[in-house]
C-alpha cells in the first residue's frame, strides 16, 4: 500500500540539477532511497537554504489563563528543538533557515489567553537592536533573545514566527479596547543576531487572538548571499497584498514563507500552492509548514520554478529539516521560449485548434478535426459537483483520447488529451468562475482536470491522493486574469513540472507528457483580486 510519507526532490524537464545536501530521495515508510547526485556549479551562483517542518509542542489548554513563566516554559521546549535544527543546519553550511507559523506558541487561543505568550516588538525601522547582545533593553523579549542567539550560533539568517504585542493609546482610533495590538509576526535576524525586520500578517485566517495591521507591511530585506527577499505568511499567499505587490519589485527573487497550512485537495494542498506560486512568479519560495498530520497540516519545501525539494508526511509525528542549494537567480519556466520551444505533435495540434477553433470528434482510436467552427454536439454529459466548496461544472474524461470543452459564466476550459492505457478510474474536466465564500472570500477562475473519488459523477472533487491514470495533455482556458497558478500533482503527493506553460492567442495553457505516476490534479488556478 503506498505511503503518504514523501520526501522528494523534483526537477523540471531539461533543467540542470543543483547540488543538494539532503539528497534526492523519495521515501515510502523509510524503505526506498536514492543517492544524491551532484552537478558542478559556482558557489557564488547559489546559496544554501533550510526550512524546518516542526511538530510543535502545544499547550494542552489554549483557552486557559497562564502566567508568563508557564508560557515561556512551553515555548522554550519548541525553541530547544529550533536550536537543534540550527546546529544541524550550520554543519551543512546553511545561510538562511525558515521556521513555520505558530511553531513556537501554537494556536486556538483567545485574545486574552495568548497574552502571556506574546513578546514585545519594537519597530526595526525605528530601533536597531540585537536582542542576544542587548537582552535587557526591552522587557518581555525572551523569545526574540533566543532566536537572535540562535542566528549568531549558527552564523545564518533566521526567520521565525511568534506572537507580538504593541501598546497603543486612546488617541489612536484603531487601538483595541485593551490598549494593545496583538500581531501574528514573522521576524528576520541576520547572522550576527541583529533584528533585520518584521512582518505582521495581514490576511488572518480565523485568528481571533490577533489584530490585522492598520497598514499592510510590505517587507523586503537584503542579504549578502542572495540579494532581496520578500516575506509573508500562510493565507497571504492567496491575496494581492502583500504577496503580489511585493513581487512587483523585479529584484525580489526569493520569498520566505512561514505557514500553518491545512491541506485541502484537490486544489490547495500546501506543496501544491507553494510550487505553483514559485512557477507563476519565477522566484524561489522557502516554505516552512507546521507538522500536525491529525489536523491535515504538513507540506514544506524549497521551491524554484524548475525544481522542488519538498516534504509531505501524513504518517509520522516528527519534524523534518530540508536543506538545499538554491540558485541566486532562478530560471523561470514561463515565457515565449517555453511556449514556442521544441514542437511536438501534441503541441502542433493544440496550436491548430487555437488557430481554427475546429470541430473535433473522436472514435475509439483517434481524434478527427476539421476546420468547422461549430462544436461536436455528441460531447459527454455536463454535470455539477462540489469541489473545494464551490459548484463546479464538469464533463467526464472518457476514452483513450479526446478534445473537450466545458464553460461556466465567461470562462471556457479546454482539454486535448491522450492516454497510453486506460485505468478503471473516473476523471473529469471542471470549470469554476466565481466568488469562493467558504473559509475565506476570494474570486477564482479555475480549469481543472481531476481524478474523482469513485466512479460516480458526485465523487468528482473529493479529496484523494492516489491515482494510476497517465495522461499526455494540453489544458487551457480564456482567463480574464494574468494571475494564474499552475497546479500539477500526481499519486502519492508528488509534484511534477509542466512541459510548457504560458499564453497562446489570449489563452493560458499548461501541457504535460511523461508523468512519473498517476495524475491526481492538473489545474490552472486563476485569481481575480479586484473582484474579492
Amino acid at each position: 500500500m503506498p505511503s503518504r510519507f514523501m520526501v522528494c526532490i523534483m526537477s523540471g524537464a531539461g533543467s540542470q540539477l543543483a547540488l543538494f545536501l539532503f539528497g534526492c530521495y523519495v521515501v515510502a515508510l523509510g524503505v526506498h532511497t536514492e543517492e544524491p547526485r551532484v552537478a558542478q556549479h559556482s558557489e557564488a551562483e547559489h546559496y544554501v537554504a533550510a526550512v524546518y517542518e516542526h511538530q510543535s509542542i502545544f499547550t494542552p489548554s489554549p483557552l486557559a489563563l497562564v502566567g508568563r513563566k508557564q508560557a515561556l516554559d512551553l515555548m522554550n521546549q519548541n525553541l530547544d528543538i529550533y536550536e537543534q535544527q540550527v546546529t544541524t543546519a550550520a554543519q551543512k553550511g546553511v545561510q538562511i533557515i525558515v521556521f513555520p507559523e505558530d511553531g513556537i506558541h501554537g494556536f486556538n487561543f483567545t485574545r486574552t489567553s495568548i497574552y502571556p505568550f506574546l513578546d514585545f516588538m519594537p519597530s526595526p525601522q525605528l530601533v536597531r537592536w540585537n536582542p542576544c547582545l542587548e537582552p535587557h533593553r526591552f522587557n518581555d523579549t525572551e523569545v526574540l533573545q533566543r532566536l537572535s542567539c540562535m542566528a549568531i550560533k549558527g552564523n545564518m539568517f533566521l526567520v521565525a514566527n511568534l506572537g507580538t504585542k504593541q501598546p497603543c493609546h486612546n488617541n489612536d482610533p484603531g487601538c483595541p479596547h485593551d490598549g494593545r495590538y496583538q500581531f501574528n509576526t514573522n521576524v528576520v535576524f541576520s547572522n550576527n543576531g541583529t533584528l533585520v525586520d518584521r512582518y505582521r500578517k495581514h490576511n488572518l485566517y480565523f485568528e481571533a487572538a490577533f489584530d490585522t495591521p492598520l497598514k499592510v507591511d510590505h517587507i523586503i530585506f537584503d542579504t549578502p548571499f542572495a540579494g532581496k527577499f520578500g516575506i509573508f505568511t500562510c493565507f497571504d499567499i492567496l491575496f494581492f497584498d502583500p504577496a503580489i505587490r511585493l513581487l512587483r519589485d523585479s529584484e525580489v527573487k526569493h520569498v520566505v514563507y512561514p505557514t500553518a497550512w491545512m491541506n485541502q485537495l484537490p486544489l490547495l494542498a500546501a506543496i501544491q500552492i507553494q510550487r505553483a506560486f514559485a512557477i507563476a512568479f519565477g522566484i524561489n519560495l522557502l516554505a516552512a509548514n507546521i507538522h500536525h498530520p491529525s489536523l491535515g497540516m504538513t507540506g514544506s519545501g524549497i521551491h524554484s520554478p524548475r525544481k522542488s525539494f519538498w516534504h509531505h508526511d501524513m504518517e509520522n509525528a516528527t519534524g523534518h529539516l530540508i536543506i538545499a542549494q538554491v540558485a541566486r537567480n532562478p530560471l523561470g519556466l514561463i515565457g515565449p521560449e517555453n511556449a514556442t520551444g521544441k514542437m511536438n505533435p501534441s503541441h502542433s495540434k493544440f496550436l491548430e485548434i487555437l488557430a481554427g477553433d475546429p470541430y473535433c470528434e473522436k472514435d475509439a482510436q483517434e481524434v478527427h478535426c476539421d476546420g468547422a467552427t461549430k462544436w461536436n454536439m455528441n460531447t459527454p454529459p455536463v454535470f455539477h459537483s462540489e469541489m473545494m466548496y464551490d459548484n463546479f461544472t464538469l464533463v467526464p474524461v472518457w476514452g483513450k483520447e479526446g478534445y473537450l470543452r466545458v464553460c461556466a459564466n465567461g470562462l471556457c476550459c479546454y482539454l486535448l488529451y491522450q492516454r497510453p492505457t486506460l485505468s478503471k478510474e473516473l476523471y473529469a474536466l471542471g470549470v469554476f468562475d466565481g466568488l469562493h465564500t467558504v473559509h475565506g472570500t476570494y474570486y477564482v477562475q479555475v480549469c481543472a482536470l481531476v481524478k474523482c473519488g469513485g466512479l460516480g459523477f458526485n465523487t468528482c472533487g473529493q479529496e484523494i491522493t492516489e491515482a494510476t491514470g497517465i495522461f499526455e495533455f494540453h489544458l487551457w482556458g480564456n482567463f480574464s486574469t494574468s494571475y494564474i497558478f499552475p497546479l500539477l500533482l500526481t499519486s502519492g503527493m508528488s509534484l511534477e513540472t509542466p512541459d510548457q506553460l504560458g499564453w497562446e492567442n489570449d489563452y493560458s495553457f499548461l501541457s504535460k507528457s511523461g508523468l512519473s505516476s498517476g495524475l491526481v490534479t492538473a489545474a490552472l488556478y486563476g485569481r481575480l483580486y479586484e473582484r474579492d
